[in-house]
């Protein structure tokens, strides 16, 4: 499509192109940085579904690694470094695929399996290594390593095979051995809301002890406790969870002189007074400069668990939260030897890159026909074939998203329908439980600009259209030979408060508000996720595809 790239390689895109995926992400975001400028953070820190987050830091001191729960969407395990505690930029997954190595969850994973997958992670470094552990509450606890968290990481190693199992963090004691903590899923197991501890072997890769339930939430306050992480202080076990629920629970403190128990505990971290609900379940870090602080995520419903930081107090032998146990919304910066420099992850993509953002994520293991980079400068994404008796686009792995960066933002994208065949469509989605895309379907000679909109997709209702205006082609092939007919088109979403509304252009100036205002809601144990989405009815034509010129995030 030669005619369709307006804007000219920049020197500036041009040495994009040449940098290293961490150098790329270097950039202040429009819609939401915690950095404040004057020393000081603003909460959430990361303002983005990062769920279930837990951090590390590496052996320098002063670089920081945090990882989160990703769930089925692909690729896995996200990255992300910093040197503050504050400004965070994504550096990779540790998860090309789910789960490599192992054939028979691979091809179960090469459709979506909505809330399936890399539940609670925790991040260690040992020993030279960087370590992930995670519980896959259908399969088991597995781990995956590296020497440079930017990757590549090992192929996943099956530690525990079983149900049930899920929110692992291991420990390597000061004699070498290692314990791992983990939580269970009710829908698994049928029982929850206790803690187990069992010793695995020196290396981490197996268990070679038994569990044992070290902390019981059953019929008190502490229901639901989970998302347990393991560490040892002055001689003190510790294991920090939250209890209580996502959206309104709390964070535990419990010690013992011996990793079996029995624990003491008590609240650290609650939402008292604050407008910061639920804030619990994350990782303690301790820096070389004597501080130490606590990421924890908090539940935003639609705009899924954001991360926050919070400075802990140890003066009482307890790790205290925030402020006297309550959560700070602003706080002076930690200690750092690193210059102020503010980055936070990459939310716009000019496409010019010959390899995929970070940013971005598939809903299921990726297959080349899903789409690729391209050496124009933009990204193709090719037609999924929609089965027979579809109802929505809750099966559809092809749509690739990423999450939502602020409460408040404009999403917008220069893009180019090409179809091969009537009923092929392609453009923006706010995908969740309940969904809206506006897209170009090919209808006939024409396009139709089309609003499909699905509540409770999940338990498989069927979307609604609405079409909102008929479009001439941009062009047509000349040639005979398997033609296709063109639309260039832009698409933008507004999103305010969790409410969203559609508008489009045909020149990219001039914007006209259209379709139906949308509530957002969040998807399978994640929040809603904006993108692209590309699919047709016709089994039997050749594939048409969406392109993406660009993709940008402003207020």
């Amino acid at each position: 499509m030669p005619t369709y790239r307006l804007l000219p390689l920049t020197i500036a895109a041009l040495a994009a192109v040449c940098l290293t995926a961490p150098a790329q992400a270097q950039r202040r975001s429009a819609v939401w940085s915690p950095d404040r400028g004057d020393g000081t953070y603003q909460n959430p820190v990361i303002n983005a579904d990062y769920s279930d987050p837990d951090v590390c830091v590496g052996p320098s001191g002063d670089d920081y690694y945090l990882t989160a729960s990703s769930f089925q969407c692909v690729p896995g395990l996200p990255i992300l470094h910093s040197r503050d505690l504050v400004n965070w930029q994504l550096v990779g997954h540790a998860l090309d695929r789910l789960y490599a190595g192992f054939p028979e969850l691979e091809r179960h994973f090469s459709t979506p399996q909505h809330g399936c997958g890399v539940w609670a992670p925790s991040i260690r470094y040992h020993d030279g290594y960087y370590y992930i552990y995670w519980g896959d509450p259908d399969y088991g606890v597995f781990m995956v390593r590296t020497q440079d968290p930017a990757g590549p990481w090992e192929q996943p190693v099956c530690v525990i095979e079983g149900q049930g199992m899920i929110d692992t963090t291991p420990l390597w004691d000061d004699d070498g051995r290692c314990y791992l903590v983990n939580a269970w899923a009710n829908s698994r197991s049928r029982f929850a809301s206790v803690l187990t501890v069992r010793e695995l072997s020196a290396d981490g890769r197996r268990a070679i002890g038994q569990p044992v339930i070290v902390f019981d939430g059953n019929g008190n306050e502490n229901r639901t406790c989970e998302g347990p992480k393991f560490y040892k202080r002055d001689g003190w076990y510790w294991i920090m969870c939250p209890a209580g629920g996502v959206p309104t629970g709390f964070q535990l403190a419990m010690r013992s002189r011996t990793p079996y128990g029995p624990y003491e505990h008590r609240v650290v971290l609650q939402q008292g007074g604050t407008t910061v609900n639920g804030p619990h379940q994350g990782g303690w870090v301790h820096t070389r400069y004597g501080e130490d602080w606590f990421l924890h995520f908090q539940d935003k419903e639609c705009y899924g668990r954001v991360v926050h930081l919070q400075p802990i107090d140890w003066s009482s032998g307890w790790p205290v939260m925030g402020r006297q146990g309550e959560p700070v919304l602003t706080h002076r910066k930690p200690l750092s030897a690193a210059a102020a420099t503010v980055v936070n992850p990459a939310e716009s993509d000019e496409f010019d890159a010959p390899r995929l953002g970070l940013q971005w994520q598939w809903q299921a293991n990726y297959r080349q026909e899903y789409g690729m980079p391209t050496a124009f400068g933009t990204m193709r994404v090719y037609t999924h074939k929609l089965p027979p008796d579809w109802q929505s686009l809750w099966t559809v792995p092809n749509m690739l998203l990423q999450k939502t960066p602020a409460d408040r933002f404009t999403a917008t994208a220069k893009l180019r329908l090409t179809s091969k065949a009537d009923g092929q469509f392609g453009g923006l989605i706010m995908m969740g439980l309940d969904y809206t895309a506006l897209v170009l379907r090919r209808t006939g000679d024409t396009f139709q600009l089309v609003q499909m909109t699905c509540h409770a997709a999940d338990k498989g209702k069927a979307q609604t259209e609405q079409v909102l205006t008929t479009l001439k082609p941009t062009a047509v092939d000349k040639t005979d030979y398997r033609p296709g007919s063109h639309r260039d088109i832009y698409l933008r979403m507004n999103v305010s408060d969790g409410q969203m509304q559609f508008a489009w252009s045909s020149d990219g100036r001039k914007y006209a508000t259209c379709g139906t205002p949308f509530k957002m809601k969040e998807g399978k144990w994640i929040g809603a996720k904006i993108g692209f989405v590309a699919a047709e009815t016709n089994p039997k034509a050749d594939r048409g595809w969406l392109e993406a010129d660009w993709f940008r995030i402003d207020k």
